[in-house]
Formats: structure tokens, C-alpha cells, sequence
């Protein structure tokens, strides 16, 4: 079993000890999306800490639009609840980079892809090329997406 994995079922078993339902049921529900991912396909496999991980950043992912789905609908609670769970699974992810780290990586890239004959917008796959490798899992891809369109652009 993977090192990440292992953790997730440790943590799983001490918050199920601990009656923490909202953390038990949180990884529950990532362990499952992990197990299933393993078996998907033509034959059974153990999934890599870096699979796990994007698994939970897919999972992560889900919670935020949910509760933002929630609160534009008037549900509170449920936004709530969504928020919490993402903040659990927040715990297992790479720290997210800050805006202004992720300008530097982004205007670095947009240099490279200049130097390469890119130009303008049309450069915009290229500079994502270089730069996705440099921040995976550490930002978003819209967060990324839009920094690079906004150096392109202005």
C-alpha cells in the first residue's frame, strides 16, 4: 500500500475511534474514490502517492464547488459542510502556491516561450507546457490558466 494511502486509513481509523464523523465520513468517501480508481480500467492496480494525491485534489475540488453551488442556492448548512470537508482534505495536499508565486513561475515561463519565438496569445499553450511540470498540484489549473492569459495579454 502507498505511504499516502496508508496515512488516509490510519487517519480514518483514529477519527472513527474519535467519533469525528465529519472527517470519517470525508475519508471514507476519498478512500473509496481512491478504490475505485484502482480498479478502473482492464485490470486491478496500486495507485502511485502521486495518484493518490490527484485523486484527493480531485476530491478536494469537488467540495469547493459544491459548497459554492450550496450557497448560491441558500443552503448554508450544506455550503458549510462541503467547505468543511475540503478543509480535511486540504490536510493531504501539497501547500498551495501564492499568487505571487505563482506570478514569478508564470512571467519565468512566459520569458522561455518568448525566447522560444512564442508571442501573444497564440503563446499560451506553450507557456502552459512549461509551466504545468513547475506547479502540479500546487495551483489550480484555472488559477494557472488565467495568470498566464493575464502576462499574455498585458
Amino acid at each position: 500500500m502507498t505511504t499516502l494511502k496508508s496515512k488516509l486509513q490510519a487517519d480514518l481509523n483514529a477519527a472513527i475511534k474519535e467519533r469525528d464523523e465529519l472527517r470519517s465520513a470525508t475519508l471514507r468517501l476519498t478512500l473509496a474514490a481512491i478504490q475505485k480508481e484502482e480498479v478502473a480500467g482492464t485490470e486491478k492496480r496500486e495507485l502511485s502517492d502521486d495518484e493518490v494525491q490527484k485523486v484527493i485534489a480531485k476530491e478536494a475540488k469537488k467540495r469547493r464547488e459544491a459548497a459554492e453551488a450550496f450557497a448560491q442556492g441558500g443552503r448554508a448548512e450544506s455550503a458549510e459542510r462541503e467547505k468543511a470537508e475540503g478543509e480535511v482534505l486540504a490536510d493531504y495536499l501539497p501547500k498551495q502556491l501564492s499568487d505571487d508565486e505563482l506570478q514569478q513561475i508564470v512571467a519565468q515561463a512566459v520569458e522561455e516561450a518568448k525566447a522560444a519565438g512564442a508571442e501573444g496569445p497564440r503563446a499560451m499553450g506553450q507557456v502552459m507546457k512549461i509551466v504545468n511540470p513547475k506547479v502540479a498540484g500546487q495551483a489550480e489549473g484555472g488559477r494557472v490558466a488565467a495568470a498566464v492569459k493575464k502576462l499574455l495579454a498585458g
